[in-house]
């Protein structure tokens, strides 16, 4: 049964699964119609570039979101709010370990070479932004900096491994692992 799509973002939304799923390489048109219930004329209306145009926009719909959500609050807001808010964020944007990171399996594979901008861009963000608010917070830069970016790997960590183990706790116990050293060292 077809699927009917009225808005281009919630085409995004089903393709991003797919591409969740089974990554830029894996996911044929065969693949993305198939399980998204959308007629190859129905991406093609909304992506007319293809899978590429697809894997492009659902990047920059990730990335925007990030921005609104959790980036700028990082660097404008009140810092300890924001670092607080960062952990529930991130938890419930990950849906607490069954959702991976889109742009970090993009990372991983041939991906990378055609959205290496976006990529890094993405990661890069995160962590400066946690290691502004760390700074502000009261934490020597050098200091921050790392801190932003242990807790960026862990989290990206605890996502894979949580897939590949099947094992979704894996993550929450993870980031209340890196939200205790966080906190911890504020305090200090």
């Amino acid at each position: 049964m077809v699927r009917t799509v009225f808005e281009k973002s919630d085409a995004v939304a089903l393709v991003a699964e797919v591409f969740r799923e089974l990554g830029y390489e894996g996911a044929s048109m065969s693949e993305i119609t198939a399980r998204t219930k959308l007629s190859k004329g129905s991406l093609y209306h909304f992506f007319p570039g293809g899978k590429e145009q697809m894997a492009a926009e659902i990047m920059a719909h990730i990335d925007a979101w990030f921005v609104a959500e959790m980036f700028r609050p990082l660097e404008e807001g009140e810092p300890h709010e924001a670092i607080s808010s960062m952990w529930e964020t991130t938890d419930s944007y990950f849906r607490s370990g069954r959702r991976v990171c889109l742009i970090g399996a993009f990372a991983l594979d041939e991906t990378r070479d055609h959205f290496s901008a976006v990529i890094l861009g993405y990661f890069h963000r995160w962590i400066e932004a946690l290691a502004g608010a760390l700074t502000r917070a009261g934490m020597a830069s050098i200091e921050a900096q790392a801190l932003a970016e242990e807790t960026v790997v862990g989290i990206q960590g605890a996502l894979m491994l949580a897939r590949a183990l099947g094992d979704e706790a894996v993550f929450g116990r993870m980031l209340e692992r890196l939200k205790n050293r966080v906190e911890a060292a504020l305090v200090l």
